[in-house]
């Protein structure tokens, strides 16, 4: 397709942006997938693809492969869920997502969560808040490797078995902030610890 300039009103600090983009359509394929800490991301809409304002990917997981607590810098975060249920901690509450619902946890905000299905298909969307780009889909990417299946792996690493100092850097870079078990208690009071739901 051609590419297009179109002008966005009422988005972000500005009263109108002139943005250059190109329509496309993109699927959860072995194209775009990779291989992230046990699960599979499929990236659906790249950061680069929207002048840095958002991403899209869809996110196929197990209970243990979810991230440690931690909080974004820069983005707010968008889960919509497909199939499967989260349970979500972001301060002090708990909310129960399931198929057909979607939550927003905004930036700043620490947060964790339990996939409390067998199996868990979500799409995940980061939104810039600052005149700095999105950039959680960079941070999955480098946390990642090329999908040679779209069946969850039973074999790789995830966040429990990795060097935490991988996860750490990697969201330095990003705007992510990884936190310690002690941050966690403090932020999210209700919450067990990474893992704490396959006992």
């Amino acid at each position: 397709m051609n590419r297009r300039t179109f002008s966005l009103m009422g988005l972000g600090t500005a009263a109108a942006a002139t943005q250059t983009a190109s329509a496309f359509v993109r699927g959860a394929n072995l194209d775009t997938s990779m291989m992230y800490m046990g699960s599979i991301m499929s990236f659906l809409v790249r950061a680069q693809d929207t002048d840095g304002r958002f991403a899209m990917v869809e996110y196929r997981a197990r209970p243990g492969n979810e991230p440690p607590p931690h909080v974004h810098l820069r983005e707010h975060e968008i889960f919509s869920v497909l199939e499967g249920k989260i349970e979500f901690h972001c301060g002090d509450q708990v909310e129960t997502v399931g198929p057909g619902e979607t939550i927003f946890l905004p930036k700043g905000k620490a947060h964790a969560f339990y996939i409390r299905s067998e199996y868990l298909r979500t799409l995940i969307i980061s939104l810039a808040t600052t005149k700095e780009p999105a950039a959680l889909d960079s941070y999955f990417a480098s946390m990642a490797k090329r999908a040679t299946s779209m069946d969850i792996p039973t074999d790789d690493v995830t966040y429990l078995t990795d060097d935490p100092s991988h996860a750490i850097e990697a969201g330095e870079k990003y705007g992510i902030k990884m936190l310690s078990p002690e941050e966690a208690k403090r932020a999210l009071p209700h919450f067990g610890g990474l893992g704490a739901n396959l006992t």
